[in-house]
């Protein structure tokens, strides 16, 4: 079974590195890109038929020598740094995908989707959101408790609590729509992310869900609600932690109870069925949070498979 891609019939790719970790406060995260390259990720995709370039738009950053777990007034951390950060992945993607290449952004953690779902968006504004995460990430200024902007990427791009937002952020184009984005696996929300989710109608599919009706209606459930005809490019945001930590250990923020492999993998090649992937993002891989050598190689092994997926690889 091949997979045909609407918007990539001629399977050109290019891997956006996005080594960074201030979005969050644990070391680690910003070297996910370079062990998800050294396990050959980009030859995986090259032995799909993709074309396959990089690019690293923070190459010449040095982001984590800044890092700082300190709150400025806004009640938020490392504003600066996540803001530079996202403006030039923002730019980078955009570029990426204006040049008819399908972008794969691999962090570094989750507050990158500033950039990606802005990029594309501002590329073709009919993208959908599909969100894979254990975590909402739509938290506000006003409404975070730690300050972390990992917490926060998809409030920016939404213009959500807009008055408390630092002024270094006003460049993002607030262009996502609540209908146009849908959460998979979620299973640690905060109460101002419930609050959010719930006033503005948006898509959310929790663990709960996917027990109750299993992964494949849960993911067709998703799509109707945010591309019902099947007709709009998606763009997928997959946070590795969304997959159980027995799974995949070496991440950031672990939440028991989640997807099992095979489900994370389903998401990705469902999506991949569609024909729309315009855009991937994979994040929060930590190779420094595994215990052994065996938790940092399950959990790179599963971050290159929900790419493949994602780019077509089947089980037949």
């Amino acid at each position: 079974m091949s997979v045909e891609y609407k918007y990539h019939p001629k399977k050109q790719a290019t891997i956006v590195t996005a080594p960074f970790s201030g979005g969050q406060p644990k070391g680690g995260v910003e070297l996910g890109p370079e062990y998800i390259l050294k396990a050959g990720f980009q030859e995986q995709l090259q032995s799909l038929g993709w074309n396959v370039e990089l690019e690293n738009p923070l190459e010449s950053t040095n982001y984590e020598k800044s890092k700082s777990d300190d709150k400025d007034e806004y009640g938020i951390k490392n504003t600066k740094i996540v803001s530079e950060c996202c403006e030039k992945i923002h730019n980078s993607v955009k570029g990426i995908a204006n040049n008819g290449r399908l972008p794969i952004t691999v962090g570094g953690d989750h507050s990158i989707g500033t950039a990606t779902v802005s990029a594309m968006l501002a590329h073709n504004p009919d993208t959908c959101i599909l969100w894979v995460d254990a975590h909402a990430d739509i938290n506000t200024p006003k409404t975070t408790d730690s300050g972390n902007l990992h917490g926060c990427p998809l409030s920016f791009v939404m213009g959500l609590d807009s008055d408390s937002y630092p002024e270094e952020f006003s460049w993002v184009p607030q262009l996502l729509k609540a209908n146009k984005i849908a959460y998979i696996g979620l299973r640690d929300v905060d109460d101002g992310e419930k609050r959010i989710l719930k006033e503005n109608n948006i898509a959310a599919f929790s663990m709960y869900h996917i027990d109750k009706y299993g992964i494949g209606q849960v993911v067709d459930m998703a799509l109707n609600k945010i591309n019902p005809d099947r007709d709009c490019p998606i763009h997928l945001s997959y946070d590795v932690d969304a997959i159980d930590p027995s799974f995949v250990p070496a991440t950031g923020t672990r939440v028991e109870g989640g997807l099992t492999l095979r489900e994370g993998l389903f998401v990705a090649e469902a999506v991949a069925e569609t024909g729309l992937l315009s855009s991937l993002d994979i994040v929060e891989t930590n190779p420094l949070l595994g215990e052994n050598d065996n938790h940092v190689l399950d959990t790179v092994s599963a971050a290159c498979a929900i790419g493949r997926c994602a780019l077509g690889q089947t089980l037949l």
